[in-house]
């Protein structure tokens, strides 16, 4: 059915209903200028939008001695209606002619959204892999089988240069060290003595973004026979990209002799 005969017809049937066009609009949810206008062939309405008014007058399109199919309900024509509204919502919005700032502002939120979403993204996985990187150069720096290695093959420089300048180093009935030079000297001079690792095993390492603490046991001997075993306690402070040690303390066991390791 076109208009204006559309429009006659829904008039016809409103009236026969006894209802007014404020009546109307309100079952159907349209305006009362909407439904004017449809009235008096004005403009032709979409096919739901028809529908929707024929489903409030009781009237079936294909046959008016029934009621609209069941699947016109109610709660259907009112999401049609209002699916309707925000198609007409949508092309609105694009139309820049009115409201430009407003409906600019509008249509870019979702791309800001986005945008903010991807740098979050980004960012928690580049700290995310920056923490793997940083706890990596931790176990090459703290590696014990490296330390015992350089350390048997008397390379003191090499273990050296793992001390910050101003370390403090305090080992087991000797007095507190200050300074990475002195820590060579006193690691030299064990090792001039003839003593050896033989055993330098982490027990539990705690790793936070710039300090870690390794806790660990060792046994030496002195040309290889066993003397001592003890532990030590080490803080590591993560600097300009690089671990380095900052506080260490060694203690041996004293209830620990050659005798009872035998």
């Amino acid at each position: 059915m076109k208009q204006p005969d559309l429009g006659k017809r829904i008039a016809e049937l409103r009236k026969a209903k006894g209802l007014t066009q404020e009546e109307l609009v309100q079952k159907c949810h349209l305006s009362v200028r909407t439904l004017q206008r449809i009235e008096s062939g004005e403009v032709t309405p979409r096919s739901y939008t028809i529908r929707i008014i024929f489903a409030a007058l009781d009237y079936n399109i294909y046959d008016s001695s029934k009621r609209l199919p069941n699947r016109f309900n109610k709660t259907e024509l009112i999401i049609m209606n209002r699916l309707e509204h925000l198609y007409k919502y949508v092309i609105d919005l694009f139309n820049l002619k009115t409201n430009t700032m407003k409906k600019l502002l509008i249509l870019s939120l979702p791309f800001l959204t986005m945008c903010i979403v991807l740098i979050l993204s980004y960012s928690s996985s580049a700290k995310a892999q920056n923490r793997m990187e940083i706890r990596e150069q931790l176990e090459n720096a703290s590696s014990n089988s490296k330390f015992m290695e350089l350390f048997n093959a008397g390379q003191i420089d090499s273990i050296s240069v793992r001390y910050m300048d101003n370390a403090c180093y305090m080992p087991d009935q000797y007095p507190t060290i200050n300074d990475r030079k002195s820590i060579h000297q006193y690691f030299s001079q064990l090792y001039n003595r003839g003593l050896r690792f033989t055993k330098l095993k982490t027990l539990s390492k705690v790793i936070t973004d710039s300090i870690a603490i390794d806790r660990g046991v060792w046994d030496v001997s002195i040309n290889s026979v066993f003397v001592s075993t003890g532990t030590y306690l080490c803080q590591w402070h993560y600097m300009n990209g690089k671990w380095m040690i900052e506080n260490e303390m060694s203690r041996s066991d004293d209830t620990t002799t050659a005798e009872d390791k035998k």
